[in-house]
């Protein structure tokens, strides 16, 4: 749905976006996350058509955002962080001009606008100015707009700003029903966003792609986690023993935890699982072994890691 191929941005001289590429299929729900001034923004704009790329290319379902700008754009449902409204319209002559611009058939035109209404809970401030409205309710009426000719691409940049948290749930099962027709790119500064909603990151820092996986994928590490019940003084002992095992980097221990230490153990070989071994070393020295397992990483804590790289600047 979405092929980007060294793509590059540069605003007098500053470079935006630096030669990225990544593809999307077709259903998959991306989040793209960056600190401010990544280059996120940048690339929405490009694939809708709104700026024009320095090089490179980027195609929507086939076709190019520069060449096929209008064909693109019908294909697509675009929500900026700031939706554009027109204050002094109330929310139903907002969206029936929306569906008028989309050129939605007329037969079509009110079963659009009821779903997308009834998607969003729109029903009870149809007849309200939008000037009226909360913050909450025009992140609503923008979502709604963006949705109601039934796009093949939604992109979506900060979708639950000032919404409430249950609002926030809400439009999670929105995005994940949507998704099911549409595949949605979704950029947020919430990485609970993204571990709630999307399949799948891509991060990008500096105008360059430091990461692209599926939520999965960045969590897992080769890391171990070794739970062993030892009595005093038997601690040292299994540091020595873990730090000569082949393969591992780093080998350290937590605080006691009673009778039990929690011992994180760094692989030196990347994709090297250490349970195996380390199972095979705690029966030889006949440990008491408590838990032993690869270690998870957050969404967040994957994020910090490439930030602290000097992945931002």
């Amino acid at each position: 749905m979405i092929e980007v191929s060294e793509l590059s941005k540069s605003y007098d001289g500053v470079e935006a976006l630096r030669r990225i590429s990544f593809s999307v299929k077709p259903g998959e729900i991306i989040g793209l996350l960056g600190p401010n001034g990544a280059g996120k923004t940048t690339l929405m704009k490009i694939l809708t058509g709104y700026l024009h790329p320095s090089g490179g290319s980027a195609k929507v379902d086939g076709h190019d955002v520069v060449e096929e700008a209008g064909l693109v754009q019908e294909m697509i449902g675009y929500l900026p962080e700031n939706a554009p409204l027109y204050p002094e319209l109330t929310v139903q002559a907002q969206l029936q001009m929306i569906a008028e611009l989309r050129r939605i058939p007329q037969g079509d035109r009110t079963r659009r606008l009821s779903e997308a209404i009834r998607s969003v809970g729109l029903e009870e401030r149809l007849t309200k100015p939008i000037s009226t409205l909360s913050k909450g309710y025009r992140q609503r009426v923008g979502l709604a707009q963006a949705i109601v000719h039934q796009p093949r691409l939604l992109i979506l940049d900060e979708p639950t700003n000032g919404l409430d948290p249950t609002q926030i749930v809400e439009v999670r099962h929105l995005i994940r029903k949507l998704a099911k027709h549409s595949t949605v790119l979704l950029s947020t500064h919430i990485l609970s966003e993204v571990e709630a909603t999307c399949d799948r990151a891509i991060i990008i820092m500096a105008g360059e792609v430091k990461a692209d996986a599926h939520l999965s994928e960045l969590a897992a590490s080769s890391d171990a986690i070794l739970t062993l019940e030892l009595a005093d003084g038997e601690k040292a002992m299994v540091l020595k023993e873990l730090r000569g095992l082949a393969g591992v980097n780093k080998a350290e221990a937590e605080e006691r935890r009673g009778a039990r230490v929690v011992f994180r153990i760094k692989t030196a070989e990347s994709g090297r699982d250490l349970c195996p071994a380390l199972f095979d070393l705690a029966k030889a020295h006949d440990w008491r072994l408590c838990e032993l397992k690869n270690e998870t990483h957050t969404l967040e804590a994957v994020f910090n890691r490439l930030t602290v790289a000097g992945g931002a600047r």
